[in-house]
């Protein structure tokens, strides 16, 4: 395999499973007490200290972004998409989310990409998006099938939300393909961002409510939300994007709902059937051909002829 596309894939999956370990982590806080708001301004508290002096000292990157970027940059993946994606669990499961967020993700890229940047797919693309779109749409077929599970408005509206949460993040994902940025530097543009913008709201309508909470709680989930997300799984997701391309680095985002499911199973007692395994592996096989992974077979044959 090549050692570009190997760097490249390295990066998009400990990222993708830095996400997919949030949704576990994200539910054991409930138990102490935090509300989805509490984390949304834990993470990026924490996160937009941490990096505004970055921010202080690089600036704004106006020169390649402008306003309207930049806005996108920071609800892309700071706090508007992390409460829209929040606000999506009220409605729907669980389970739509992880289908319909990071696995319909790289189809909106690639659509935005072809319809606003003339980006051509090649035939492998075309090919692993239609895979993820498959193994996406068969998670929520199946489960609301075989759990009698209603297509009710809230669970219709929640799922839109979720769409709109993958919509945002695409968005992201072409800006920072265009813009070039350094990926600690557009990190740090939302984190900082979320930070100025999402807090005092919050502050404003919940007060001081994080002070009630245990200070090992706190740290933990610090840590985790304003750290280990907010930061490090963008920053290699920007690299990844970067090695791969737009296109080809976001298709990693759709390994989320497998990774999910494989976390789940020690952490939560939640085993996925064969149906479940199914979706997976198509998701799985669709990420690895719209990412550009090497097809050995077709390298040999090349080599022979």
């Amino acid at each position: 395999m090549q050692p570009a596309y190997l760097k490249g894939a390295a990066f998009g999956f400990v990222a993708a499973s830095i996400w997919a370990s949030w949704s576990v982590v994200t539910r054991l806080a409930v138990t102490t007490g935090l509300e989805a708001s509490d984390i949304v301004a834990l993470r990026f508290a924490v996160a937009g200290v941490l990096l505004s002096p970055l921010v202080i000292r690089r600036g704004l990157a106006r020169d390649r972004l402008g306003w309207l970027r930049l806005g996108a940059l920071i609800a892309g993946v700071g706090a508007p998409y992390a409460l829209v994606a929040a606000t999506a669990l009220r409605f729907a499961p669980a389970y739509d989310g992880g289908a319909l967020n990071p696995g319909c993700m790289p189809l909106f890229v690639a659509l935005i990409a072809a319809v606003v940047l003339g980006e051509k797919l090649s035939t492998r693309q075309i090919l692993g998006l239609s895979l993820i779109l498959a193994g996406a749409v068969t998670i929520v077929g199946w489960h609301a099938e075989a759990r009698g599970a209603a297509w009710s408005a809230a669970r219709t509206f929640g799922d839109v939300l979720f769409l709109i949460a993958a919509f945002l993040t695409a968005c992201f994902t072409l800006v920072m393909k265009q813009a070039k940025l350094d990926p600690l530097h557009a990190t740090a543009l939302v984190s900082t961002g979320s930070l100025v913008i999402y807090l005092p709201i919050y502050l404003a309508l919940h007060g001081a409510r994080l002070a009630q909470v245990p200070l090992a709680d706190l740290a933990v989930q610090g840590l985790f939300q304003g750290v280990a997300v907010s930061i490090l799984a963008l920053v290699l997701y920007g690299r990844a994007l970067l090695i791969l391309g737009a296109s080809s680095g976001a298709a990693f985002g759709a390994l989320v709902p497998a990774l999910s499911a494989l976390f789940a199973l020690p952490l939560l007692g939640e085993r996925p059937g064969a149906t479940d395994w199914a979706s997976i592996l198509l998701i799985s096989a669709g990420v690895y051909l719209a990412s550009g992974g090497p097809l050995l077979s077709w390298q040999r044959r090349e080599g022979h002829a």
